[in-house]
């Protein structure tokens, strides 16, 4: 008797795994995930999403009272101030680790105790969306994982990448400028260890398939805490082959229909998002054939956007709009602004010239941020991404430096963020205005902890209740707008998407329902002057009764025209 899911998987194995027992090894990640074999296929292009989701990104220690475990905390204030704003949270590496804020994870199944347990993350799991991490590129130097690799014993023996200092590596595609090689004594000599990202970031071998049975292991134990969404982290280096780029190699494509596979049958409810800080072109591959991630970040979306309000000039981003394509139904985008990391500079190649490049770094630097570097095979240090805090990035023009409309254009990329296809998502820092936070950088030594700062509780309380504060002003303009988009079917992640040409001082797109029964025109002014938009130039249609979402005002003279404030916005839809 053959059995879809299981054939299915055999031939998926088998392109990574040639040559050794994929129907075997296929029975032993199925057993391992809990799934029968003969387990039905789950409906094709399912959308586990809608106009209502939005996502809130943050650390589990973010927001901290004294006594209490952060965890905890965060529970409490998203309870508080989010439960009718955000549908998902996710919650950046809440484990055990050793370096980089929790991406260097010494172990996959505990919760790190400083910042609570399962049952707190289980807690949160039950009232949002739960998004977690799947660290899967690479694990601790000080992980129990690496000690056995270094002792030459199971678990971990095998379990990482190991290279030759006299292979061609030139290749390789780094997004650092540390050694890719480090040299690492263990019971059977000196071994050199690859590592992408830092020394203390050991890169996981997954030519060995015990790795993988190890990561169906991990996930089957997230799905049974909550987890309902997998960010797969740096996912692009996942296979490696001295000579080559190590990047997106057909074996990593592969990998990731895989998990899929594995993932969307355990629960068909969840999804996988691939985190992928790449050019626009390469990064749009991780869809595969609506068959790898539901999800992809849009990476192109920070650096244009932020380009385009410290320009006054969206002609890149118009540009960019344009030639994206439409998700699949079953697949859609991630639209961020602000992260937990910089602003990438690699998703702006092809995009923005190297003149344009330089131009925003300068402006950043100017405006406090910071630049970090990748090493190119050529050996050239190049900019990697740009690190500050967005309310800081928007504080002013390239042209005339810090002005008086930094919280209006902050304001305004959020609500070009909010109506464009796909799923928007909030880095906590971005919904409560944080500034950049030198202190930090010069206490960790860390260029990305600008962006990475801790609110106590009470101090955080006390911004947003203050209706003088810019936190406070932010805060709750940014509720507001999210309230009205959660309601507009034409705002559904897979509604129909497209842009307007309104002259490079307004960027405008339009959206539809999927049903077409509700219109939005998404119109923004982009810079610091006011425009006047002809509404003839809209096509709106004269049978139907227009008003903005945002102000509450109604159209009642088509051939008239709509006066824009330096950075105001208008949703104008033909639907209350």
């Amino acid at each position: 008797m053959t059995h879809p899911l299981k054939t299915k998987l055999v031939s998926m194995l088998e392109v990574v795994y040639p040559s050794l027992d994929c129907d075997y090894l296929a029975g032993q990640l199925l057993e391992t995930m809990g799934l029968p074999p003969d387990q039905p296929l789950p409906p094709a292009h399912q959308n586990n999403w809608d106009e209502s989701d939005v996502v809130l990104i943050t650390y589990a220690d973010t927001v901290q009272k004294e006594g209490e475990k952060p965890l905890v905390t965060l529970h409490q204030f998203l309870e508080d101030c989010l439960a009718d704003t955000v549908s998902s949270v996710h919650i950046l590496p809440f484990f055990p680790f050793s370096s980089d804020d929790g991406f260097a994870v010494m172990d996959y199944l505990a919760v790190n105790e400083s910042h609570g347990d399962w049952e707190d993350i289980e807690a949160i799991g039950k009232d949002f969306k739960l998004m977690a991490d799947l660290v899967i590129n690479h694990m601790s130097s000080r992980s129990r994982w690496f000690e056995n690799f270094k002792k030459r014993v199971d678990p971990g023996k095998d379990y990482f990448f190991e290279g030759n200092p006299k292979d061609d590596l030139s290749a390789v595609v780094r997004p650092r400028t540390s050694p890719l090689l480090n040299a690492v004594q263990t019971e059977d000599g000196e071994r050199h260890v690859w590592c992408t990202f830092s020394e203390d970031q050991v890169d996981l071998n997954f030519a060995n398939p015990q790795v993988l049975i190890e990561f169906a292991g991990i996930i089957r134990k997230y799905l049974e805490h909550g987890v309902i969404i997998f960010r797969l982290d740096a996912v692009a280096f996942l296979w490696k082959e001295p000579g080559t780029p190590s990047i997106h190699l057909q074996q990593t494509h592969e990998l990731i229909k895989i998990l899929r596979l594995l993932i969307e049958h355990h629960s068909p409810e969840a999804v996988i998002i691939t985190e992928t800080n790449v050019p626009n072109r390469e990064n749009l591959t991780y869809f595969g054939n609506a068959n790898e991630a539901h999800v992809i970040y849009n990476f192109s979306l920070p650096p244009l956007l932020i380009n385009t309000l410290i320009t006054g000039d969206c002609r890149h981003l118009k540009t960019w709009l344009m030639s994206m394509p439409p998700a699949q139904m079953g697949t859609t985008y991630l639209n961020f602004i602000a992260s937990h990391d910089g602003i990438g500079m690699r998703p702006t190649d092809g995009l923005l010239s190297e003149e344009e490049k330089q131009r925003l770094i300068n402006t950043m630097d100017s405006f406090g941020g910071k630049v970090s570097y990748r090493r190119t095979a050529d050996g050239r240090d190049q900019p990697y991404e740009v690190n500050i805090a967005l309310y800081d990035a928007l504080k002013g023009t390239a042209e005339s430096g810090a002005d008086h409309w930094q919280l209006q254009r902050f304001i305004c990329a959020h609500t070009v963020m909010l109506a464009l296809e796909g799923i928007p998502a909030f880095y906590i820092h971005s919904l409560l205005a944080t500034e950049n936070d030198l202190e930090r950088v010069e206490h960790t030594g860390r260029l990305r902890s600008i962006n990475r700062s801790q609110w106590q509780l009470d101090a955080l309380e006390e911004e947003l209740e203050n209706p003088l504060s810019h936190h406070s002003k932010v805060f709750h303009e940014l509720n507001r707008l999210i309230a009205i988009r959660r309601k507009q079917p034409a705002f559904h992640p897979n509604a129909t998407q497209f842009t307007l040409h309104l002259g490079l001082q307004v960027f405008g797109f339009w959206r539809q329902s999927m049903r077409r029964d509700q219109s939005v025109f998404c119109i923004h002014n982009i810079s610091d002057e006011v425009q006047q938009i002809a509404l003839s130039d809209i096509n709106l249609i004269g049978t139907d009764h227009w008003l903005d979402l945002i102000s509450g005002m109604k159209i009642d003279d088509l051939s008239g025209s709509i006066t824009l404030k330096p950075y105001q916005s208008v949703w104008l839809t033909n639907r209350e």
